[in-house]
């Protein structure tokens, strides 16, 4: 069984015990999140949400926040002397599924 969860705009596919990066949410290490925006539910049957899936939710437990692969960004405009380098580093936050409530 797995379910499509919308978690800050962006979809996940969802099964029990498994792990996944989202994006960082404002919770403590530990707290338990309820993912209510269920767009699908795939069991004995498919349910689709017009746009959720009325009484599904997902339970989740933050791990970790961490941050993502550094990123460069490198702007250059070619004999005026200009060059930029920067660097970027995406925060996540690592959610462990604890379980998928179907109502």
């Amino acid at each position: 069984m797995y379910a499509i969860v919308d978690i800050s705009g962006k979809q996940f596919k969802v099964q029990e015990n498994t792990t996944l990066y989202a994006p960082r949410q404002k919770a403590e290490i530990g707290d338990t999140l309820t993912l209510d925006r269920v767009l699908l539910v795939s069991g004995d049957d498919v349910q689709v949400g017009a746009p959720t899936v009325d009484g599904a939710s997902v339970t989740a437990t933050v791990l970790d926040h961490v941050k993502g692969d550094k990123v460069i960004v490198f702007k250059k405009k070619r004999r005026k002397g200009y060059r930029v380098k920067n660097g970027h580093r995406q925060p996540y936050t690592k959610l462990s599924i604890d379980a998928l409530n179907l109502s």
